[in-house]
Protein backbone atom coordinates (compact mmCIF):
# COMPACT_ATOMS: atom_id res chain seq x y z
CA UNK A 1 0.00 0.00 0.00
CA UNK A 2 1.41 3.51 -0.73
CA UNK A 3 0.93 6.70 0.76
CA UNK A 4 1.21 10.10 -0.20
CA UNK A 5 3.58 12.44 0.75
CA UNK A 6 2.61 16.07 2.56
CA UNK A 7 4.32 18.73 2.08
CA UNK A 8 4.56 21.40 5.49
CA UNK A 9 7.36 23.48 4.63
CA UNK A 10 9.24 25.58 2.27
CA UNK A 11 8.53 23.10 -0.66
CA UNK A 12 4.56 24.90 -0.56
CA UNK A 13 6.05 27.19 -2.48
CA UNK A 14 5.32 26.53 -5.91
CA UNK A 15 8.24 27.60 -8.00
CA UNK A 16 11.33 26.27 -5.18
CA UNK A 17 8.91 22.69 -5.76
CA UNK A 18 8.95 22.63 -9.59
CA UNK A 19 12.91 22.97 -9.21
CA UNK A 20 13.13 20.31 -6.95
CA UNK A 21 10.22 17.51 -9.01
CA UNK A 22 11.43 18.69 -12.70
CA UNK A 23 8.30 17.97 -13.87
CA UNK A 24 4.69 18.76 -13.09
CA UNK A 25 2.67 16.82 -10.28
CA UNK A 26 -0.41 17.85 -8.89
CA UNK A 27 -0.40 18.71 -5.35
CA UNK A 28 -3.53 19.52 -3.31
CA UNK A 29 -4.12 21.11 0.31
CA UNK A 30 -5.15 19.09 3.15
CA UNK A 31 -4.92 19.61 6.99
CA UNK A 32 -3.12 16.69 9.48
CA UNK A 33 -5.11 17.10 12.97
CA UNK A 34 -2.37 16.71 15.93
CA UNK A 35 0.39 18.74 14.28
CA UNK A 36 1.90 21.90 13.85
CA UNK A 37 4.45 23.48 12.12
CA UNK A 38 7.22 25.61 14.13
CA UNK A 39 9.99 27.76 13.29
CA UNK A 40 13.57 25.93 14.07
CA UNK A 41 16.56 28.11 12.91
CA UNK A 42 14.47 30.15 10.52
CA UNK A 43 13.19 26.86 8.86
CA UNK A 44 10.16 24.64 9.60
CA UNK A 45 9.59 21.69 11.81
CA UNK A 46 6.64 19.64 12.09
CA UNK A 47 6.04 18.92 15.56
CA UNK A 48 3.05 16.89 17.15
CA UNK A 49 0.50 18.94 19.24
CA UNK A 50 -3.08 17.97 20.22
CA UNK A 51 -5.48 19.51 19.38
CA UNK A 52 -3.66 21.01 16.35
CA UNK A 53 -3.90 21.47 12.62
CA UNK A 54 -1.17 21.63 10.71
CA UNK A 55 -1.46 23.04 6.87
CA UNK A 56 -0.28 21.30 3.91
CA UNK A 57 -0.13 20.10 0.55
CA UNK A 58 -0.26 16.13 -0.46
CA UNK A 59 1.48 14.80 -3.71
CA UNK A 60 2.20 11.29 -5.22
CA UNK A 61 5.76 11.42 -7.12
CA UNK A 62 6.35 9.53 -9.83
CA UNK A 63 9.70 7.34 -9.41
CA UNK A 64 12.14 9.99 -10.96
CA UNK A 65 10.06 12.93 -9.26
CA UNK A 66 10.78 10.87 -6.18
CA UNK A 67 14.00 10.14 -6.37
CA UNK A 68 14.84 13.76 -7.29
CA UNK A 69 12.64 14.51 -3.81
CA UNK A 70 14.81 11.89 -1.76
CA UNK A 71 18.12 13.59 -3.35
CA UNK A 72 16.65 17.02 -2.24
CA UNK A 73 15.92 16.77 0.89
CA UNK A 74 18.65 14.35 1.99
CA UNK A 75 21.15 17.32 1.36
CA UNK A 76 19.69 18.30 5.23
CA UNK A 77 19.30 15.71 6.88
CA UNK A 78 15.87 14.92 6.37
CA UNK A 79 14.02 11.03 5.48
CA UNK A 80 11.12 10.08 4.81
CA UNK A 81 8.57 8.86 7.39
CA UNK A 82 5.26 7.71 7.60
CA UNK A 83 2.97 9.07 10.15
CA UNK A 84 -0.74 8.98 11.42
CA UNK A 85 -2.76 12.06 12.45
CA UNK A 86 -5.09 12.13 14.86
CA UNK A 87 -7.85 11.68 12.25
CA UNK A 88 -6.55 8.33 11.75
CA UNK A 89 -5.18 9.65 8.17
CA UNK A 90 -1.28 8.39 7.19
CA UNK A 91 0.55 10.34 4.89
CA UNK A 92 4.90 10.45 4.51
CA UNK A 93 6.37 13.33 5.94
CA UNK A 94 10.26 14.19 5.28
CA UNK A 95 12.25 15.35 8.91
CA UNK A 96 15.50 14.26 10.54
CA UNK A 97 15.53 11.19 12.54
CA UNK A 98 16.04 13.38 15.87
CA UNK A 99 14.06 16.00 16.40
CA UNK A 100 15.55 19.41 17.77
CA UNK A 101 14.37 21.36 20.44
CA UNK A 102 11.62 22.72 19.89
CA UNK A 103 10.18 24.55 23.67
CA UNK A 104 8.25 27.76 22.93
CA UNK A 105 8.56 27.54 18.99
CA UNK A 106 6.87 30.21 17.58
CA UNK A 107 4.65 29.25 13.96
CA UNK A 108 6.19 29.26 10.81
CA UNK A 109 4.91 31.13 8.81
CA UNK A 110 5.73 30.08 4.77
CA UNK A 111 4.84 34.10 3.40
CA UNK A 112 7.53 35.18 5.76
CA UNK A 113 9.91 32.83 4.32
CA UNK A 114 8.90 33.28 1.07
CA UNK A 115 9.40 37.42 1.11
CA UNK A 116 13.14 36.62 2.61
CA UNK A 117 13.84 33.29 0.93
CA UNK A 118 11.93 32.22 -1.71
CA UNK A 119 13.51 33.69 -5.16
CA UNK A 120 16.84 32.63 -3.86
CA UNK A 121 16.11 28.92 -2.61
CA UNK A 122 13.76 28.38 -5.92
CA UNK A 123 17.58 29.49 -7.96
CA UNK A 124 20.22 27.45 -5.60
CA UNK A 125 17.47 24.42 -5.92
CA UNK A 126 17.75 24.77 -9.50
CA UNK A 127 21.32 24.86 -9.50
CA UNK A 128 22.43 22.00 -6.90
CA UNK A 129 19.68 19.99 -8.99
CA UNK A 130 21.58 20.08 -11.63
CA UNK A 131 24.54 19.29 -10.35
CA UNK A 132 23.48 15.81 -8.84
CA UNK A 133 24.37 13.91 -12.00
CA UNK A 134 28.49 14.91 -11.46
CA UNK A 135 28.83 15.24 -7.97
CA UNK A 136 28.01 13.19 -4.98
CA UNK A 137 25.26 13.99 -2.52
CA UNK A 138 27.48 14.70 0.45
CA UNK A 139 29.61 16.91 -1.73
CA UNK A 140 26.59 18.63 -2.67
CA UNK A 141 25.47 19.36 0.87
CA UNK A 142 28.35 20.98 1.84
CA UNK A 143 28.02 23.05 -1.49
CA UNK A 144 24.43 24.17 -0.96
CA UNK A 145 24.68 26.61 1.88
CA UNK A 146 26.78 28.66 -0.46
CA UNK A 147 25.08 28.23 -3.66
CA UNK A 148 22.16 30.03 -1.40
CA UNK A 149 24.31 32.40 -0.80
CA UNK A 150 25.19 33.49 -4.29
CA UNK A 151 21.91 32.95 -5.08
CA UNK A 152 20.71 35.65 -3.28
CA UNK A 153 23.90 37.84 -4.46
CA UNK A 154 21.94 37.11 -7.60
CA UNK A 155 18.38 38.18 -6.55
CA UNK A 156 20.28 41.04 -5.05
CA UNK A 157 22.00 42.44 -8.29
CA UNK A 158 18.78 41.75 -10.40
CA UNK A 159 17.50 44.49 -8.33
CA UNK A 160 20.11 47.14 -8.75
CA UNK A 161 19.89 50.34 -10.52
CA UNK A 162 23.05 50.51 -13.27
CA UNK A 163 24.41 53.56 -13.96
CA UNK A 164 25.22 54.43 -17.78
CA UNK A 165 26.80 57.84 -17.33
CA UNK A 166 29.78 56.84 -19.14
CA UNK A 167 29.72 52.80 -20.10
CA UNK A 168 27.14 50.98 -22.98
CA UNK A 169 23.70 50.45 -22.23
CA UNK A 170 23.34 46.71 -22.22
CA UNK A 171 20.10 44.89 -23.31
CA UNK A 172 19.30 41.18 -23.04
CA UNK A 173 20.47 39.82 -26.00
CA UNK A 174 23.90 41.63 -25.61
CA UNK A 175 25.28 37.47 -23.86
CA UNK A 176 24.52 34.75 -25.74
CA UNK A 177 24.97 31.57 -23.79
CA UNK A 178 26.51 28.73 -25.73
CA UNK A 179 27.00 26.02 -22.58
CA UNK A 180 27.70 26.01 -18.99
CA UNK A 181 29.89 23.54 -17.06
CA UNK A 182 30.79 23.56 -13.79
CA UNK A 183 34.76 21.44 -13.35
CA UNK A 184 34.52 22.27 -9.35
CA UNK A 185 31.62 22.00 -7.00
CA UNK A 186 32.30 21.59 -3.21
CA UNK A 187 32.03 24.03 -0.26
CA UNK A 188 33.11 26.90 -3.48
CA UNK A 189 32.64 26.42 -6.81
CA UNK A 190 33.57 27.52 -10.59
CA UNK A 191 31.41 27.99 -13.13
CA UNK A 192 32.58 27.77 -17.18
CA UNK A 193 30.92 29.25 -19.97
CA UNK A 194 31.00 29.53 -23.79
CA UNK A 195 29.48 32.54 -24.70
CA UNK A 196 29.33 35.52 -26.92
CA UNK A 197 29.07 39.06 -25.87
CA UNK A 198 28.35 41.92 -28.31
CA UNK A 199 31.17 43.95 -29.00
CA UNK A 200 31.63 47.76 -29.55
CA UNK A 201 30.97 47.94 -32.85
CA UNK A 202 28.10 45.68 -32.89
CA UNK A 203 28.50 42.66 -33.77
CA UNK A 204 28.89 39.65 -31.70
CA UNK A 205 31.88 37.74 -30.62
CA UNK A 206 32.86 34.59 -31.98
CA UNK A 207 32.24 31.59 -29.34
CA UNK A 208 34.79 32.58 -26.02
CA UNK A 209 35.01 30.39 -23.05
CA UNK A 210 35.54 32.03 -19.33
CA UNK A 211 35.06 30.41 -16.05
CA UNK A 212 34.86 32.25 -13.18
CA UNK A 213 34.71 31.49 -9.25
CA UNK A 214 31.19 31.90 -7.58
CA UNK A 215 30.83 33.61 -4.35
CA UNK A 216 28.23 35.08 -2.47
CA UNK A 217 28.47 38.82 -1.85
CA UNK A 218 30.24 40.18 1.33
CA UNK A 219 30.89 43.21 3.63
CA UNK A 220 33.70 45.33 4.77
CA UNK A 221 33.55 48.12 7.62
CA UNK A 222 36.03 50.36 9.21
CA UNK A 223 35.22 51.61 12.32
CA UNK A 224 36.31 55.35 12.97
CA UNK A 225 36.40 57.20 15.75
CA UNK A 226 36.29 60.64 14.96
CA UNK A 227 36.82 62.18 18.74
CA UNK A 228 40.24 60.42 19.08
CA UNK A 229 40.85 60.44 15.17
CA UNK A 230 41.44 56.35 15.71
CA UNK A 231 40.28 53.16 13.33
CA UNK A 232 40.06 49.44 14.05
CA UNK A 233 41.93 46.93 12.19
CA UNK A 234 42.30 43.46 12.52
CA UNK A 235 44.78 40.33 11.96
CA UNK A 236 44.47 37.33 10.90
CA UNK A 237 46.19 34.69 8.82
CA UNK A 238 45.07 34.46 5.10
CA UNK A 239 45.39 31.23 3.02
CA UNK A 240 45.62 33.44 -0.13
CA UNK A 241 48.81 34.57 1.15
CA UNK A 242 50.27 31.34 2.11
CA UNK A 243 49.22 30.02 -1.65
CA UNK A 244 51.35 32.77 -2.98
CA UNK A 245 54.39 31.97 -0.94
CA UNK A 246 54.21 35.39 0.61
CA UNK A 247 56.63 35.98 3.53
CA UNK A 248 53.97 36.89 5.71
CA UNK A 249 50.43 35.04 5.94
CA UNK A 250 48.95 37.37 8.32
CA UNK A 251 46.85 39.96 6.68
CA UNK A 252 45.64 43.50 8.38
CA UNK A 253 42.35 44.13 7.15
CA UNK A 254 38.90 45.72 7.92
CA UNK A 255 36.56 44.01 9.22
CA UNK A 256 34.67 41.96 7.11
CA UNK A 257 32.61 38.92 5.85
CA UNK A 258 30.08 37.38 3.83
CA UNK A 259 26.07 38.01 3.62
CA UNK A 260 24.59 35.35 4.79
CA UNK A 261 21.02 34.78 3.11
CA UNK A 262 18.20 36.65 3.98
CA UNK A 263 20.56 39.48 5.49
CA UNK A 264 20.79 42.87 4.01
CA UNK A 265 25.00 44.16 3.58
CA UNK A 266 23.89 46.59 6.97
CA UNK A 267 22.44 43.32 8.78
CA UNK A 268 25.69 41.80 8.14
CA UNK A 269 28.04 44.66 8.72
CA UNK A 270 26.70 45.04 12.19
CA UNK A 271 26.72 41.15 12.59
CA UNK A 272 30.68 40.66 11.84
CA UNK A 273 31.71 43.48 13.63
CA UNK A 274 30.34 42.32 16.55
CA UNK A 275 32.03 38.47 15.77
CA UNK A 276 35.37 39.72 14.48
CA UNK A 277 36.30 42.76 16.82
CA UNK A 278 33.56 42.32 19.58
CA UNK A 279 31.77 45.82 18.67
CA UNK A 280 28.12 46.19 19.39
CA UNK A 281 27.39 48.14 16.49
CA UNK A 282 23.62 50.38 15.11
CA UNK A 283 23.03 51.23 11.63
CA UNK A 284 23.06 54.67 11.92
CA UNK A 285 26.71 54.97 12.54
CA UNK A 286 27.56 53.35 9.12
CA UNK A 287 28.47 55.32 6.11
CA UNK A 288 28.51 53.26 2.96
CA UNK A 289 31.36 54.10 1.26
CA UNK A 290 29.82 52.11 -1.97
CA UNK A 291 29.95 48.67 -3.74
CA UNK A 292 32.71 47.24 -5.97
CA UNK A 293 33.84 44.52 -7.70
CA UNK A 294 37.00 43.29 -6.43
CA UNK A 295 37.85 40.96 -9.56
CA UNK A 296 35.42 41.01 -12.16
CA UNK A 297 37.27 39.31 -14.53
CA UNK A 298 37.20 36.05 -12.68
CA UNK A 299 35.40 36.28 -9.36
CA UNK A 300 31.20 36.96 -8.76
CA UNK A 301 31.90 38.83 -5.17
CA UNK A 302 30.68 41.97 -4.39
CA UNK A 303 32.04 43.91 -1.77
CA UNK A 304 29.58 46.52 0.20
CA UNK A 305 32.16 49.16 1.72
CA UNK A 306 31.24 51.18 5.19
CA UNK A 307 32.79 53.15 7.47
CA UNK A 308 31.20 53.14 11.21
CA UNK A 309 31.89 55.93 12.98
CA UNK A 310 31.32 54.72 16.95
CA UNK A 311 33.80 55.10 20.12
CA UNK A 312 36.53 52.51 19.76
CA UNK A 313 38.15 51.24 22.73
CA UNK A 314 42.13 51.05 23.83
CA UNK A 315 44.14 49.24 21.86
CA UNK A 316 43.90 46.08 24.07
CA UNK A 317 44.61 43.51 21.21
CA UNK A 318 41.51 41.46 22.26
CA UNK A 319 41.54 38.29 19.77
CA UNK A 320 38.21 37.35 18.90
CA UNK A 321 36.14 35.17 16.01
CA UNK A 322 33.98 32.48 15.84
CA UNK A 323 35.37 29.03 17.16
CA UNK A 324 33.12 27.18 14.37
CA UNK A 325 35.15 28.33 11.93
CA UNK A 326 38.69 28.07 13.40
CA UNK A 327 38.60 31.82 13.39
CA UNK A 328 41.90 34.19 15.50
CA UNK A 329 41.43 37.54 14.44
CA UNK A 330 43.00 40.34 16.55
CA UNK A 331 41.88 43.82 16.63
CA UNK A 332 44.50 47.00 16.48
CA UNK A 333 43.05 50.26 17.91
CA UNK A 334 45.44 53.04 16.22
CA UNK A 335 45.95 56.56 14.89
CA UNK A 336 44.94 57.46 11.88
CA UNK A 337 48.78 58.70 11.12
CA UNK A 338 49.83 55.47 11.79
CA UNK A 339 47.16 54.14 9.88
CA UNK A 340 48.18 56.58 6.58
CA UNK A 341 51.55 54.67 7.53
CA UNK A 342 50.53 51.35 6.75
CA UNK A 343 49.22 52.16 3.89
CA UNK A 344 52.25 54.30 2.24
CA UNK A 345 54.82 51.40 3.81
CA UNK A 346 53.14 48.82 1.93
CA UNK A 347 52.24 46.56 5.19
CA UNK A 348 48.44 47.30 4.92
CA UNK A 349 48.36 45.16 1.45
CA UNK A 350 44.87 44.33 1.71
CA UNK A 351 42.71 45.89 -0.92
CA UNK A 352 39.45 46.60 0.75
CA UNK A 353 41.15 48.15 3.11
CA UNK A 354 43.35 50.58 0.96
CA UNK A 355 39.82 51.63 -0.44
CA UNK A 356 38.54 52.51 3.05
CA UNK A 357 41.54 54.38 3.86
CA UNK A 358 41.27 56.26 1.18
CA UNK A 359 37.87 57.35 1.29
CA UNK A 360 38.27 58.05 5.04
CA UNK A 361 41.12 60.13 4.18
CA UNK A 362 38.74 62.23 1.87
CA UNK A 363 35.90 62.51 4.33
CA UNK A 364 37.81 62.71 7.34
CA UNK A 365 37.72 66.63 7.61
CA UNK A 366 33.81 66.17 7.05
CA UNK A 367 33.23 63.02 9.35
CA UNK A 368 35.47 65.32 12.76
CA UNK A 369 33.14 68.38 12.78
CA UNK A 370 30.97 68.02 15.61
Amino acid sequence: MSFPIFLFGTLRHAPLRAAVLGSDCPAHPIQLAGFQVVEHAGYPVLSSQSGAVAEGLVLTPNADQLARLEFYEGLFGYSRHLITDEQEQSVYVYRPDTDPPLLDAAPWVLSDWVAVLGDAATLATADVMALRADYPADHLAIRYPMLLSHASARVRARAEHASTSLRRTAQPDDVVPVSTAHPYAYFFGVQSNDLRFRRFDGSLSPVVRRAAFLMSDAVTLLPYDPVRDCVLLVEQFRYGLYLRDAPNCWSIEAIAGRIDPGETPTEAALREAREEAGLELQSECLELIGQAYPSPGCVTECLFQFVALCDLPENDGAVNGLESEAEDIRRHVISFDRLMQLAQSGEAQNGPLLTSIFWLALHRERLRKP
